[in-house]
């Protein structure tokens, strides 16, 4: 291996390490406002059935 593929397969996983983390968190973000979205709907509409003790 030559001095010019060692810089580029570390310059590949330097730019993988570095972006593979923030994509998984993206989708792992977005996943979660879908699952979440009909529970959160469905949480508004039972707190507005709590009546007011005051």
């Amino acid at each position: 291996m030559s001095l010019m593929d060692g810089i580029f397969l570390t310059l590949l996983n330097t730019v993988a390490c570095l972006a593979l983390p923030k994509l998984l968190e993206t989708l792992s973000a977005k996943s979660q406002n879908i699952a979440t979205s009909p529970s959160a709907k469905t949480s508004q509409n039972s707190n507005s059935e709590i009546p007011s003790f005051s």
